[in-house]
């Protein structure tokens, strides 16, 4: 089932650099794709067209039935309710908790604090850090803290949930983790992931959909693809 998808997507940014070049491409309800390619490739730009942090010069770009291209910017914030986002940085508030950094993103929504709770300790939960509700950002690991922040990502329950290297900023083991606790995600909770990556064994190893972007062109769509179509040029 079709659940996002781009067709002849350009972009020009206003210095005239083209940052995306007629890429076309469907991605299923459910699936678990990486986007990798060279810094500076357009795969940071494929994935800010998602939640339309970014539009595109020309093209249509899909996500859930909706042309986010077109969509009206007080209409944005109701297409960011249904994706949850992973930076590379993250992001946390250092003066709140653990269970108030989630708890946050929900309280921006406007739900109410019965509403709240349940919410944040499943999404707690799922992440492995029932422990640590009550710890501040300075009292975690890296590896700790972005889980904090994939809780703060899944708590709204997405159907899309965009990672921008998720684990750049980790060592190789903590990666693993990482990586463990956003296959989970994908595969319990059914929730479509995308991951914009340069960590080449995490690719390797998970043998997962692959796109590889090249100069703003969609060059290789492999299945259970690997880095090392990448790793020839």
């Amino acid at each position: 089932m079709k659940f996002i998808e781009l067709k002849n997507v350009n972009k020009v940014y206003s210095t005239g650099v083209t940052a995306l070049a007629d890429m076309s491409v469907t991605i299923d309800k459910g699936d678990f794709v990486f986007v990798i390619g060279h810094t500076a490739s357009g795969k940071s730009t494929f994935i800010k067209m998602l939640y339309r942090e970014e539009k595109p010069t020309k093209g249509s770009v899909i996500v859930g039935g909706v042309n986010v291209a077109k969509l009206r910017n007080g209409r944005v914030f109701k297409l960011r309710r249904k994706i949850g986002v992973v930076f590379q940085d993250f992001k946390l508030l250092p003066k709140l908790t653990v269970y108030e950094n989630v708890a946050f993103a929900l309280e921006c929504l406007g739900l109410k604090g019965s509403e709240i709770r349940p919410k944040v300790m499943k999404a707690i939960e799922i992440v492995g850090l029932k422990e640590k509700v009550r710890s501040f950002p300075h009292q975690l690991s890296g590896g700790e803290q972005q889980r904090v922040c994939i809780a703060r990502a899944i708590v709204n329950e997405p159907k899309l949930l965009i990672c921008d290297e998720p684990t750049g900023n980790l060592d190789p083991d903590t990666s693993k983790e990482i990586m463990k606790v956003i296959e989970s995600i994908n595969k319990d909770l059914k929730t479509t992931v995308i991951m914009a990556t340069h960590d080449k064994d995490i690719v390797n190893r998970m043998k997962k959909r692959v796109l590889l972007i090249e100069h703003g062109v969609l060059t290789g769509d492999y299945l259970k693809g690997s880095y090392k179509a990448h790793e020839s040029n």
